[in-house]
């Protein structure tokens, strides 16, 4: 038997169901993974008590023949975005410090009302803003898999923690949230399976808000099915945030055995960039070729303005960063820089408890909110805006799904990038549309690149058609069998 926090959530389901051992066995397993990989610091705050706490619940429930959830003792961790009554929650910034929450997120009630076990929260660029986990007041993550001179990569942001934590086996899930990419991106560069949901598929309740028309809470796992399982227990209409859309949950689960046969999958011409290397474009043209090999039909189809995606994103969402961050001033939580002034003490406060890219972000959304530059900038990217997702409507209107690359690179040395903005922000690329159109995305570990490092395959699908997205999913995840380990791990990555 592999070891208990090398199990899939699946398989550590049918154990604890079969009696093979208890939540308190893999919640120690857990515990003692994280603490092992401690190097790679994917953890800001490590929960030894509550994950033993809520493991020895479930063991009661299970030996009183109680009402199981679906992840019941099943070990996750959560990304330090999510308040979390009792833990603090310090969405990796310096202003948070000795921030703690006297309540729950939803989607957090909603894990530990499925019976998850929750070992800690991990670390994440500061308030999400990043695509590499470098810009976290709490020190860079490291990937598990290493560059081809051993070189420490970064695995990808902002929910780079979260990913980490499940592709170093520490568990078998995580929760991130999603704001330009910030799930499929790490899940692609990590070699595991990440999902941005719907907007309005998981509610934002409780969530420290980044851009609160684009964020989205969702599932990192290492197999579609498990991403199925996390999504199914995190999702839900919320009364609480009045962006939750009230539709049922279906049975994402049984949705990915689904098949493709039928299905049509659109290419979508605009996604191959210049210098994009040609290995990530041999892997986009496998992966089409795996879905038709299955009964899907190939299409080519057009998203005319997704060249304008990019730079309309960086200025939708540091516009609404700006708003959201305003509350951040030393006065009710958080970090106070006393001053002779309340405005000194608003300023030394911000200036000390920011770093350099949200301050960075939060004075471009200023910019561009500001008088004379309103209509100037952010109007006409709201505009930009409704023209994907009408785009992305249009194409729906001859396919059911697309296939895309999910970033245009591997994982990259840490400390790359970061006097380039710019280069730093196209990491994005393929995965902004989607977050501005709200449509669900995946990303699923298809191949490995020259040097030997996970690529990640892309498919974003209809509003509220999870289901469809999931069952082409598991179709690349079958094709693909990628079962490649990081050297972490005692593989060659």
């Amino acid at each position: 038997m592999s070891k208990l926090n090398e199990l899939t959530i699946a398989q550590a389901a049918d154990g604890l169901d079969k009696g093979e051992f208890s939540a308190v066995d893999l919640a120690e397993a857990s515990l003692a993974a994280a603490e092992a990989a401690k190097g790679l610091n994917a953890f800001i705050t490590l929960t030894p008590e509550v994950a033993r706490d809520r493991a020895a619940a479930s063991d009661a429930r299970r030996a009183k023949n109680g009402a199981l959830g679906p992840l019941d003792g099943v070990p996750v961790a959560v990304k330090d975005l999510f308040c979390t009554e009792g833990v603090p929650t310090t969405a990796a910034s310096h202003i948070l410090d000795g921030f703690t929450p006297t309540y729950e997120s939803t989607v957090g009630r909603n894990l530990i009302d499925a019976g998850a076990v929750m070992i800690g929260k991990t670390n994440l660029d500061e308030f999400a803003m990043g695509s590499s986990n470098m810009t976290s007041y709490y020190g860079p993550v490291k990937n598990p898999w290493t560059g081809p001179g051993g070189e420490d990569l970064v695995p990808g942001g902002s929910s780079g923690g979260s990913a980490t934590a499940v592709a170093a086996r520490i568990c078998a899930g995580s929760l991130g949230t999603d704001t330009g990419g910030s799930i499929r991106q790490p899940a692609s560069l990590c070699g595991i399976v990440g999902m941005k949901p719907t907007y309005g598929r998981c509610s934002r309740w409780g969530i420290v808000a980044f851009a609160s028309s684009l964020d989205q809470a969702g599932p990192f796992a290492r197999t579609v099915e498990d991403a199925a399982i996390l999504l199914g227990a995190m999702a839900g209409h919320d009364p609480k945030d009045s962006t939750s859309a009230p539709h049922d949950v279906p049975d994402f689960r049984a949705a990915v055995q689904g098949g493709v046969k039928g299905l049509k999958v659109g290419i979508p011409r605009e996604y191959t960039m210049d210098g994009m290397p040609a290995e990530i474009q041999t892997l986009w043209d496998r992966g089409a070729d795996w879905l038709k090999s299955q009964g899907a039909e190939i299409k080519e189809v057009s998203l005319p303005h997704t060249k304008y995606a990019l730079p309309a994103y960086y200025i939708v969402a540091p516009a609404e960063a700006s708003s959201n961050l305003a509350r951040y001033d030393g006065v009710r939580y958080g970090l106070r820089v006393d001053g002779d002034t309340l405005d000194d003490m608003y300023a030394n406060t911000r200036g000390e408890g920011f770093g350099a890219e949200v301050r960075r972000r939060v004075l471009i959304g200023t910019y561009v909110l500001s008088a004379g530059y309103y209509d100037a900038y952010y109007v006409k990217a709201q505009k930009v805006r409704t023209r994907i997702l009408e785009d992305f409507t249009k194409a729906f209107d001859d396919v059911d799904v697309l296939l895309t690359p999910t970033a245009p690179n591997a994982a990259f040395a840490i400390g790359a990038k970061m006097d380039d903005p710019i280069a730093m922000y196209l990491n994005d690329v393929f995965t902004v549309p989607a977050n501005l159109a709200g449509l669900p995305g995946i990303s699923v570990p298809a191949g490995l690149d020259k040097d030997g490092l996970p690529l990640g395959l892309q498919l974003v699908g209809r509003p509220f058609d999870e289901e469809t997205v999931l069952r082409a999913a598991q179709a690349i995840e079958d094709a693909a069998g990628f079962d490649a380990l990081p050297k972490y791990l005692g593989g060659q990555g």
